[in-house]
């Protein structure tokens, strides 16, 4: 108990040592060691890198995970797993579970019906774009977050440690600094002996050494800045192409989401079987007659004389079939429609090509 006592007592007197050596600093009163610009410079320099990476790596988590806390408890499943530094399991991604709760409805509508057929399918290419978004986030979290994460928690903390040790390590030799003037000058006057002067100077010798031996250690540390943001730097080129990559994977899943969609019955809008009124029969009273669009010979359609529009191509599409056309994305075409066309698709126009092209896939510019 005494010990402890002793301890904090010790302590306690030190901490107010320092914080009178602080203030007299700061107003001028005190003798202050100052280290050359480029050591000042390095430690501005691994400041500036500590703050902005400290600031990616926390937006990259927000962007992998924009939000980690929700009624599965995910936060803190993740705290135990890292605390006990165990590998926490795969989790669905939100695209996963909402791929499968569409087929789960799917099931309960009726897989035969277009309601539900249509949701199997979507929900399909959820899990497609689930089980991508998954795999992104684990390459991104081993090949980017993982070294930001090191040097934050290793590299810097030890930056930091050995730059703690080195500002006491420069209070002790300024404090060394003003007892020995302060006994030159009351050797001057007669007050100390010489030996006392003698004993300053040993312990400024031995405070110096010290510090410019902390000095060197914190300086190859700080120099250590250069080649972690090298890393870094091949870091954020597999980090980018990881996410170049994804983002092509749910590009193609779309695309090809959306041609399963464009080839369903659309039971909300005008279809194939739909009649059209020619301007014959109206004429002769006779009742209309269905065309089916989809028996129609894409030779013979014509473009009428005014409706016709200018449209550019979002996306690649292949043709299913003759009555199509194939379309490569940025080309513009000359689209219109013709009576009894299903609404999602028009007939295209490319010089002498002709066919049908789905309006998903367009741009309509004039």
């Amino acid at each position: 108990m005494d010990f402890n006592v002793k301890k904090l007592a010790s302590g306690a007197g030190l901490f107010f040592t320092r914080a009178v050596q602080y203030t007299g600093e700061k107003l001028g009163q005190a003798e202050k060691t100052e280290l050359d610009a480029h050591f000042e410079n390095l430690m501005s320099r691994a400041d500036c890198t500590k703050n902005w990476t400290e600031k990616i790596y926390r937006q990259t988590e927000i962007l992998l995970q924009p939000n980690p806390i929700d009624h599965t408890g995910a936060r803190i499943e993740e705290f135990l797993y890292e605390k006990f530094d165990m590998k926490a399991p795969s989790r669905d991604t939100n695209s996963e579970l909402l791929g499968q709760y569409m087929e789960g409805a799917a099931q309960e509508f009726g897989p035969g019906t277009p309601y539900g057929n249509t949701l199997m399918i979507v929900g399909d290419y959820e899990k497609r774009l689930g089980a991508a978004e998954r795999e992104f986030i684990q390459t991104s979290a081993i090949s980017f977050l993982t070294p930001l994460r090191n040097f934050l928690d290793g590299d810097w903390r030890t930056i930091s440690k050995e730059r703690r040790l080195l500002e006491n390590l420069r209070l002790d030799l300024d404090a060394c600094k003003a007892r020995l003037k302060k006994a030159k000058m009351a050797e001057a006057k007669a007050v100390l002996w010489t030996e006392e002067v003698e004993k300053a100077e040993q312990d400024l010798r031995l405070a110096q050494t010290e510090f410019d031996r902390q000095a060197e250690v914190t300086r190859l540390l700080l120099e250590g800045i250069s080649s972690t943001q090298v890393n870094h730097l091949r870091c954020l080129h597999e980090f980018v192409e990881a996410q170049a990559a994804y983002y092509k994977q749910c590009h193609l899943h779309m695309q090809e989401l959306q041609k399963e969609l464009g080839r369903l019955p659309n039971a909300f809008t005008l279809n194939s079987t739909h009649s059209v009124v020619h301007p014959d029969s109206a004429a002769e009273g006779g009742s209309s007659s269905p065309v089916d669009t989809d028996t129609l010979k894409i030779e013979e359609v014509q473009a009428p004389a005014t409706g016709t529009r200018k449209a550019k191509v979002l996306y690649d599409y292949d043709a299913a079939d003759s009555s199509e056309l194939s379309l490569l994305a940025d080309e513009l075409i000359t689209v219109y429609t013709v009576p009894g066309m299903d609404s999602d698709w028009l007939i295209g126009e490319r010089g002498n090509q002709k066919g049908k092209v789905p309006v998903t896939y367009l741009e309509l510019l004039s």
